[in-house]
């Protein structure tokens, strides 16, 4: 597909309000994570100023938003080139936006190649609170230290106040830094979160190509294939593609008209549904790859990028796994396909394999080990009471 340049559209201005806090979220899945915390904090609190540079879930929960960085997310070092000039525009219009309006708190939410960049200058210039400035820096859903590029612990305490991580072992990662860092629990498994997809053996093959455009153009593609391949042991399957954007159901439904033959097998299911029913599942190795652990649908993880940034990861990750629940139960809960590995012949028998009785009932058992591991006991919602007591001034409590 075509390569599209990048625009810088205008930052919005929240007028005189002075701003309690400013959430800044790169990508579809830590806009939501961002969604979910400004609803918390604005249902405890009502008269927090919350601003955001984000997308279409945060501003959904309540904060103001002020550019959405969610429309121009892209992924690896390469695809980061390409767009150079465009990141760095945004890079400084966002340092300018903060300096203006001076918000008493950040809370940066995943994203860290941006985030971090960012907590560093805003040091560098005297802005944040340990560069001397007001703005204290907090940061939810930290990069994984754990898995590669281990010293940037050491950076993000000299310019963080604080972290809360939703892995229980992260906290241990940062035990040789001066860097506040408290476990909150993952969102996923709080009592008000309702996962999107659910299992229904009766239910759809769920296609999940990821959340960012270059992701999907290198997914999908191969996920259809796979999808084609399966029909020919199975011929009554269906499948649920689930997108995040409408500029992603753009590129998902380019690519299906490619594949004729699919129109009638295929749906497209936008991610703000609810309870999307699935029976097995192809997915990309993001955030998705654990809500289908935790709703315990079996099937395999597809990964593959730029060749270039590939190599690159192989050098820097340490970790046997790339899907989430794979690392955290340190087992093979999906099979992974990666790169060249991902060939749909492989793909549509790890489809025939995920439907099987005794596939069943392990994914169920691995379901409830990973809810135990991810709960924070006797508390709920305590990203927002982590996030509410750096907010605590005279004035608002």
């Amino acid at each position: 597909m075509a390569h599209k340049a990048l625009e810088l559209s205008p930052f919005r201005e929240p007028g005189a309000k002075q701003i309690d806090l400013l959430v800044i979220a790169g990508e579809h899945s830590g806009d939501e994570h961002a969604a979910r915390l400004v609803k918390d904090l604005k249902t405890a609190r009502p008269d927090l100023e919350i601003a955001a540079i984000g997308g279409e879930a945060v501003a959904a929960a309540g904060a103001y938003l002020v550019y959405d960085l969610t429309k121009v997310s892209v992924v690896g070092v390469f695809e980061v080139l390409k767009h150079f000039s465009f990141f760095k525009k945004l890079f400084h219009e966002v340092l300018s936006w903060i300096e203006r309006h001076q918000p008493r708190q950040i809370c940066f939410v995943d994203y860290p190649g941006f985030n971090l960049r960012l907590a560093h200058a805003l040091k560098k210039r005297g802005i944040s609170k340990k560069g001397g400035g007001r703005i204290e820096l907090n940061y939810y859903i930290g990069p994984q230290v754990w898995a590669w590029k281990a010293k940037r612990r050491f950076k993000m305490a000299e310019t963080l106040d604080r972290l809360g991580v939703i892995f229980p072992f992260e906290v241990e990662s940062f035990a040789d830094t001066r860097l506040p860092v408290e476990f909150v629990g993952h969102p996923f498994v709080s009592k008000t979160y309702q996962l999107p997809l659910k299992f229904d053996p009766d239910g759809p093959i769920l296609l999940l190509p990821g959340s960012r455009t270059a992701a999907v153009d290198r997914i999908f593609p191969v996920l259809l294939e796979a999808f084609q391949d399966a029909l020919q042991g199975e011929p009554d399957l269906f499948a649920s593609v689930v997108y995040p954007s409408e500029q992603i159901l753009e590129l998902l439904r380019a690519h299906l008209v490619k594949y004729p033959n699919l129109a009638d097998k295929i749906s497209f299911v936008s991610n703000q549904e609810v309870e999307i029913p699935g029976s097995r599942v192809l997915m990309s190795s993001g955030t998705i790859s654990l809500v289908c652990a935790l709703a315990a649908i079996p099937g395999a993880i597809v990964y593959r990028l730029h060749p270039l940034s590939y190599l690159l990861g192989r050098l820097l990750v340490k970790i046997p796994y790339i899907g989430i629940a794979n690392i955290l139960l340190k087992r093979e809960v999906y099979a992974e396909f990666i790169q060249g590995e991902a060939d749909p012949v492989r793909l549509a028998e790890a489809l025939g394999e995920a439907g099987k009785a005794e596939r069943l009932v392990q994914i169920q058992e691995d379901a409830a080990a990973l809810r135990a591991l991810l709960k924070v006991d006797g508390q709920t919602q305590t990203v927002a009471a982590w996030m509410l007591r750096t907010l605590d001034s005279p004035g608002k409590v």
